[in-house]
């Protein structure tokens, strides 16, 4: 089968795409192996917001006290929370999907493919042992859970960040090993639902890639609500009794100390991998880094004409909002535009409260050489914060003194992940810091603090 273009991969970019080129009276061939949508859609942002939005109608249920009213015993229903996750998660991956099998001029192979090379310009695609040609491939294969090799764990029954959303009991003691993203929102969200949570992370901190002040206030946070936190301990071995009932870790510490910690359940969320080893690239001389992600220009281009690689497979960022922009980008190209990536990374971090980030960590501001400008105030000083009894977390502005632009920012607080927002698309203007600490606020709102930061803005010391 010959297609003027060859997709492969369904996550946040590759459908987009292949709506764009079948409109053009394109055709198009759309492979995914898995569920169309990819991880945001079947098990990631769409499920675990929805399981995050629970925990926390729960947890602020079991306030009532601290906003003068009284509820009584909280009973959690686990099974109406899966159901409510799921049933959401069947709602967006079946619109998709039937939006993307109902197109004239796309055909969609429901398998895995992988090259078997290149000839005369055109590339060869395997799938199911039927060979795909195109001149033009696509790949947006994602990643996938990152299972590390230690002693015993495959003869564990354990979780993964998928798993874990179809889990219909609540835990006698959940131990996770990995204290990034996935773990600390599925901690919180799980002891919130009623389980004793243990985190494990082998870092001095929280959050290793960010600032320390930020993997510590994060701590504060769950330990706040009952977590137990096992920074500097790395899991060396797993186990699990005859019946099931237990698995046991064994742990060393940074300093060489041994301990062990048992739970009911094992969650494993120590990273995440590169589907691109599944793709045979040797085939067709495509290079990946040393992380297995495919390497790509600025413009999303590999080193083979016609093979382009669109989002967290090409590392450029591991995040649907990076995906869909990587659909953007390519797709301007595809027309004959010269549009590159140039964006400050934004994200966020959904425990409650969010933490938001966009640009520079403090760290890398210092390491960078720049005459730097920093501010850093906590949440407990923000009007709006203290009426809603919501004072954790802190603001941290980052500003190239030379330049008056911001470098980055931190907010970790209520609303942290809708303030950074306004951050990150005025960094995208390259205008001067000053210019946002003479607009108007609203009051009363988390963002108003801005005006007033700004002007305590004092060099790095």
């Amino acid at each position: 089968m010959k297609y003027d273009a060859i997709i492969i991969g369904a996550g946040q970019a590759g459908p987009f795409l292949a709506a764009k080129l079948v409109d053009q009276g394109q055709k198009v061939a759309l492979v995914e192996g898995y569920k169309i949508g990819g991880s945001c859609v079947n098990y990631g942002c769409i499920p675990t917001k929805m399981m995050i939005a629970s925990a926390r109608a729960i947890h602020m249920a079991r306030r009532g006290a601290d906003f003068g009213f009284e509820t009584g015993e909280i009973k959690v229903d686990i099974n109406a929370v899966i159901d409510r996750v799921q049933g959401r998660v069947a709602e967006a991956h079946g619109g998709m999907d039937g939006w993307m099998r109902g197109m004239d001029n796309l055909d969609v192979y429901d398998a895995y493919a992988h090259f078997e090379g290149t000839e005369n310009g055109v590339h060869r695609v395997n799938v199911n042992d039927e060979i795909l040609e195109s001149e033009r491939v696509i790949l947006n294969v994602g990643k996938r859970a990152y299972v590390p090799d230690i002693e015993g764990l495959q003869d564990v029954d354990y979780l993964l960040n998928e798993s874990i959303l179809n889990l219909r009991e609540i835990p006698d003691h959940l131990v996770i090993l990995g204290g990034g993203y996935i773990g600390l929102e599925m901690g919180q969200a799980w002891q919130r639902f009623g389980a004793k949570v243990t985190i494990v992370e082998s870092h001095r901190h929280m959050l290793p890639r960010e600032d320390s002040d930020i993997g510590q206030e994060a701590e504060r946070v769950l330990k706040d609500e009952g977590i137990n936190i096992k920074c500097g301990n790395k899991a060396i071995a797993v186990s699990q009794a005859e019946d099931g009932s237990t698995v046991t870790v064994a742990l060393e510490g940074l300093d060489g100390s041994q301990s062990t910690i048992s739970g009911s359940h094992l969650l494993v969320a120590i990273g995440r991998r590169s589907n691109a080893d599944k793709l045979n690239l040797e085939s067709v001389g495509v290079e990946t880094d040393k992380r297995n992600h495919i390497l790509v220009d600025d413009q999303l281009q590999t080193n083979i004409d016609g093979i382009y690689a669109v989002g967290d497979v090409n590392g450029r960022g591991s995040f649907t909002h990076t995906s869909y922009q990587d659909h953007e980008i390519l797709w301007d190209n595809l027309q004959g535009g010269d549009r590159k990536i140039n964006r400050n990374m934004a994200y966020a971090l959904y425990i409650d409260p969010p933490l938001g980030r966009v640009g520079m960590s403090e760290k890398e501001a210092r390491e960078s050489g720049r005459n730097i400008l920093m501010v850093k105030k906590p949440m407990e000083h923000v009007g709006r914060a203290i009426e809603q009894s919501e004072t954790y977390g802190f603001f941290k502005l980052l500003v190239d003194a030379d330049t008056e632009q911001f470098l980055g920012a931190t907010v970790f607080g209520y609303h942290g992940d809708d303030v950074v927002q306004i951050i990150s698309y005025y960094m995208a203007t390259g205008a001067s810091y000053k210019l946002m600490k003479e607009a108007l606020p609203i009051h009363p709102t988390i963002g108003e603090f801005m005006p007033t930061l700004l002007g305590e803005l004092k060099p790095l010391e």
